[in-house]
């Protein structure tokens, strides 16, 4: 056992008493997954929020927000696509407003950093009549393995309009345990948690880490931003993510944060540790 597994645990025990019931959109999502089992875990009662859940929630749908939101004491916000996208500082603004008269007492706002369409919505949180914790997060080291890049990695080569960018990539389970210590325990309300890993690295330096963790060369490829807006659209994806790449990816967030060490009392996890317990799953295997 790690250290860091042993100060987790010991987190999950120390908020495992009775607690509201806490709403968690994007609840089949990275991070969202994640906060449902560890509030779970903790013995708190916990709502998924999803168009598929029992009571069913749709951001795009203001008609489902009130039912999921019966009896919630705190709730996840996790909006997707992306806080930057058109429409989300309304939505998230909206929404906030409604749990606010719901009787919800605490917000979490999963956000992104370098982002200032996203600093909208936060402020639409912080207004909105509720206690509320902003977690600001660096890129997912989970988008190399659960959807995004996942093809990229299988096929071998990561494409994209980044250059020499570096990201200090954050990893999912350190973006959960910080949020279900926001929903569960005392002293994170008004607070904003930027949160990264331990150090920088270009997609470049993450294409070899990947290759180091799988035994087979990951290729990193810098094309045009209107070549990837074709790669986008191949994939299905929303062509808004070409702006929201060179938009945070031309070196506002090349640098480091003690967010994960203020709120859990540990380092974040490295990318490297990511990648070969990634591996390791056989979820890379070609």
């Amino acid at each position: 056992m790690t250290d860091n597994t042993q100060n987790t645990q010991q987190q999950h025990s120390d908020s495992r008493t009775a607690g509201p019931l806490v709403l968690v959109t994007g609840g089949t999502g990275k991070t969202g997954r994640r906060v449902a089992e560890r509030l779970t875990a903790c013995g708190r009662e916990v709502r998924i929020a999803s168009r598929t859940a029992p009571v069913p929630f749709d951001w795009n749908d203001d008609s489902t927000w009130a039912p999921a939101l019966e009896g919630v004491g705190a709730a996840y916000l996790a909006y997707y696509p992306d806080l930057a996208f058109p429409g989300a500082v309304e939505t998230v603004g909206a929404f906030s407003r409604l749990a606010a008269k719901a009787g919800v007492e605490r917000l979490v706002l999963l956000s992104g950093r370098g982002e200032e369409a996203a600093r909208a919505a936060e402020d639409a949180v912080r207004s909105a009549g509720t206690g509320w914790t902003v977690v600001r997060c660096a890129w997912f080291n989970q988008n190399f393995d659960e959807d995004f890049f996942l093809e990229s990695v299988l096929a071998g080569e990561l494409v994209l309009p980044t250059g020499d960018a570096a990201e200090p990539f954050v990893d999912a389970d350190d973006i959960a345990d910080v949020a279900v210590a926001a929903l569960t325990g005392s002293g994170h309300d008004g607070q904003v948690y930027e949160l990264t890993g331990p150090r920088l690295l270009t997609f470049a330096d993450a294409a070899a880490e990947l290759s180091a963790a799988t035994g087979r060369e990951i290729r990193f490829t810098a094309v045009s931003v209107e070549e990837y807006r074709t790669v986008l659209s191949a994939a299905g994806l929303p062509g808004d993510f070409v702006d929201l790449f060179t938009l945070i990816l031309d070196g506002r967030n090349a640098h480091l944060t003690d967010g994960v060490r203020r709120v859990l009392g540990r380092e974040p996890r490295d990318f490297a540790e990511f990648a070969r317990a990634a591996a390791a799953t056989g979820v890379w295997d070609a």
